[in-house]
């Protein structure tokens, strides 16, 4: 039961995502992905509850709420995908330069 929390404010902590939720219910646990690169907040979130309901009602509530002055983006979190987040391109092999590598 995790729950996708998009259009979040970069200054966002997850105290203040377990504070929300938890008038919904029962907060498992709350994932804040950062960046490698910069250590900055990416700007969503997963927010795993009790249960279906809570994560139901939790949904229902603050899908397109003005939070932190954003629209909040609020949806059951779809499974990751095989072989990486985004389905597709990723380097592979050893062609740093972004090209097209042949094969003869």
């Amino acid at each position: 039961m995790s729950i996708y929390v998009g259009n979040l404010s970069y200054e966002v902590e997850q105290d203040d995502l377990k504070q929300v939720f938890s008038e919904y219910g029962t907060v498992k646990s709350v994932q804040l992905p950062v960046d490698r690169e910069t250590g900055r907040v990416r700007g969503f979130a997963f927010v795993e509850m009790g249960s279906e309901a809570e994560e139901a009602a939790a949904i229902e509530a603050l899908d397109t709420a003005e939070w932190m002055g954003r629209s909040l983006k609020v949806n059951k979190a779809r499974p990751k995908s095989e072989g990486g987040s985004f389905g597709g391109g990723g380097r592979r092999g050893g062609n740093n330069g972004g090209g097209y590598s042949r094969r003869y």
